[in-house]
């Protein structure tokens, strides 16, 4: 399997296709532009037959396996596998809930940090260490979060000797419980830098360290946000997961996807374009809903963070969305550069009628404000008995506009006690931790303060990178 850059030209134009292992420890590509497949694997329905009764962690090895060719083959993924998952609190790892007819809850937080960002990066954790031991090499991980990626980047890759992890987060804008899911883990390889602004400008500002490539080199940068691949293949698992224990690939199904930066959704994509029969792609925001807008009239436009109460979606860029793109111009990296040049420009750019004609052919976009998602809280408590957090809650407000008659299959994306007082507001009903973070709340805390600057993000990582960071490169695909 080898990989390009959503802004490769046919012509030959940008970096050369890589493998899987350069993807993996390169995350962006070195023209700015984002790895997805040369070509897409396929399955046919008899080889999905066979999926249906794996239980995850081999379903996830059987699902990868392509993704990976040459670079790690399935007996390791299953061992890698079996390794990640044994430890979520769930036998079923991913269980499917009934809500009423045709509508079912896919429940994606019973892993260490309580949300879905655990499928790929527990995986990620180990793949990371897989291929650095077998370079020999030190990687030094830089990401930003609204919320759940820091914490599960972070419980995956806490004391790896071969990982420096330095998280980006926006400061007073995550809920507590997140916050301190990633400021109370004091490995010596995990710092957390908390950002006076948006997540926006932490994505930026992670961007930006990328692409300078001489700092990049000089640290070995690795990416753990959705903008690496390897995270949007370990999503796409649990699509497969659900779609066949609900009739596919004989019977098509649909899914909602509670999303801010297009990766978890993209992943839905992924398992389409693998044979999966998903019949519809329901794209959930809530007010900071740039993609609810591009569906709607393919305008992609910039319109500011809105703080909300469910605050890894308040995005105002969705990185993955680039990947899209790529695929609506037919793979025309030429075309991307230009429409994301524009987007840098004048804050905006749209696609012709035959782009948006095609990604409606898949996507459908939905906007829920914070009261129609407290709403949503309220109405599914009552009717099921059943908590769902605000992220979950704005899936189930897109839920009740979905049409069409297959099986409709919502993402619940956290855990509803890592935003209690959105919870309690909706129901009057505190939602309690899991056990084993009960005392999350007394636990001491480390993280550091910087400003919207660059210059000074990029001299901590340097001042606090592994000191093995920088004598032995990981690579990544130069």
């Amino acid at each position: 399997m080898r990989y390009i850059s959503t802004r490769h030209t046919k012509e030959g134009g940008g970096p050369s296709p890589v493998g899987f292992d350069d993807v993996l420890l390169s995350g962006l590509a070195r023209d700015g532009g984002l790895y997805v497949p040369e070509t897409w694997p396929a399955l046919k329905p008899q080889a999905m037959d066979a999926l249906a009764p794996l239980d995850y962690p081999t379903l996830a090895a059987r699902v990868l396996a392509p993704f990976t060719q040459g670079a790690v083959d399935e007996r390791a993924l299953l061992t890698m596998a079996k390794d990640a998952y044994k430890g979520f609190d769930h036998e079923a790892t991913a269980p499917l809930i009934q809500l009423g007819p045709n509508r079912w809850l896919l429940e994606l937080f019973h892993g260490p940090t309580l949300a879905f960002k655990d499928f790929a990066l527990q995986l990620l954790g180990r793949l990371f260490d897989h291929v650095l031991t077998k370079r020999a090499a030190h990687m030094t991980i830089v990401g930003a979060t609204s919320g759940d990626t820091g914490s599960a980047a972070i419980a995956a890759c806490r004391g790896r000797p071969n990982l420096s992890v330095f998280i980006l987060h926006p400061h007073g804008r995550v809920s507590e419980v997140q916050r301190r899911q990633m400021t109370s883990v004091l490995d010596d390889n995990v710092h957390n830098i908390a950002i006076d602004g948006s997540f926006d400008d932490c994505q930026a500002l992670v961007k930006a360290m990328f692409n300078d490539l001489a700092f990049r080199d000089q640290l070995s940068l690795g990416a753990i946000n959705s903008i690496n691949w390897a995270r949007i293949a370990a999503q796409a698992v649990y699509y497969f997961y659900a779609g066949l224990r609900l009739g596919a690939p004989t019977r098509p199904v649909a899914f909602v996807v509670p999303t801010g930066n297009f990766g978890n959704v993209y992943a839905g994509y992924a398992a389409r374009q693998m044979g999966l029969p998903i019949k519809r792609l329901h794209v959930a925001t809530n007010v900071n809903d740039i993609l609810a807008r591009f569906f709607a009239s393919g305008a992609y436009e910039k319109a500011g963070v809105t703080p909300s109460a469910s605050p890894s979606m308040d995005i105002e860029v969705a990185s993955n969305f680039e990947r899209l793109l790529f695929e609506l111009h037919g793979g025309n990296g030429a075309a991307v550069r230009g429409l994301m040049e524009q987007l840098g420009r004048d804050g905006r750019f749209a696609v012709g009628a035959a782009e948006l004609q095609s990604a409606r052919q898949v996507f459908r976009g939905h906007r829920a404000d914070d009261a129609a998602a407290l709403r949503a809280i309220a109405h599914t408590y009552k009717e099921s008995g059943i908590l769902i957090d605000p992220h979950t809650a704005a899936g189930i407000v897109a839920a009740g506009e979905a049409e069409g008659d297959a099986p409709l299959i919502c993402l619940a994306t956290a855990h509803p006690a890592k935003f209690p007082e959105a919870v309690e507001r909706a129901t009057g009903i505190k939602p309690k931790l899991p056990a084993r973070l009960a005392d999350l709340l007394e636990r001491p805390e480390r993280a550091t303060r910087l400003p919207n600057d660059l210059t000074r993000v990029k001299d901590f990582v340097r001042a606090h990178a592994g000191a093995g960071a920088g004598l032995r490169s990981a690579g990544g695909g130069r």
